[in-house]
């Protein structure tokens, strides 16, 4: 009985060190997500930025007649 008891706190001590590292990575995963999220953001930005100054420049050409 005793050295079921010993097997049971080996896995439960186990599950306790998984559930912690598992805990930590999901934290650091979220840190990560929230970073790629505002640097997709910020280039999204500077892409429709660039879109507004092209437009405005092919605006201002001269159409071409053929």
């Amino acid at each position: 009985m005793q050295g079921e008891l010993n097997i049971l706190e080996g896995k439960l001590a186990q599950l306790v060190q998984l559930t912690k590292r598992m805990r930590a990575e999901n934290h650091q995963l979220r840190q990560d997500l929230a970073e790629a999220l505002s640097r997709a953001r910020l280039s999204e930005d500077k892409v429709n930025s660039a879109t507004s100054r092209l437009e405005h420049i092919l605006a201002k050409l001269p159409d071409e007649k053929s």
